[in-house]
């Protein structure tokens, strides 16, 4: 009889060299633009033209705003000081909303052997989308 696995154990771990931190930076971002869901997502990842900025969105389905939404990351050399940073794609716009932002640690999201904890990861992203949206947060 065959034991049943998550459906999170059949997915490929992504692993990051953690002696590099361009390759921890590459898979943080990466994981952001795979599950984000937002309707009519438009997805641009152009480092060099676009500063920071890893993704670009637009207007959430059923906001009031008229604007899509930036989010971009920064990781500085020698750091382990991970930003993400969510902003109106116009903030001169009257619907724009306040840009927010976490920074934290990598140390949190991957395990010794470099491999990201997704789960870990997509609750601090989800919280700062909520935060962005100025949904409350729920207790679970």
């Amino acid at each position: 009889m065959q034991e049943k696995k998550p459906e999170m154990a059949n997915k490929n771990p992504k692993k990051a060299n953690l002696l590099d931190h361009h390759s921890i930076k590459h898979i943080l971002d990466e994981s952001v633009s795979e599950y984000v869901v937002f309707n009519g997502l438009l997805q641009l990842i152009i480092y060099t033209k676009e500063k920071n900025a890893i993704m670009f969105t637009y207007p959430p389905q059923g906001s009031y705003t008229s604007t899509g939404l930036v989010i971009s990351s920064k990781l500085p050399r020698f750091s382990d000081d991970y930003t993400l940073s969510i902003a109106s794609a116009d903030p001169k716009s009257i619907s724009a909303g306040k840009p927010v932002q976490f920074t934290k640690s990598v140390t949190q999201w991957f395990t010794k052997d470099g491999v990201l904890v997704e789960g870990l990861f997509w609750k601090d992203v989800e919280a700062l989308i909520n935060d962005y949206a100025g949904e409350p947060k729920k207790n679970k």
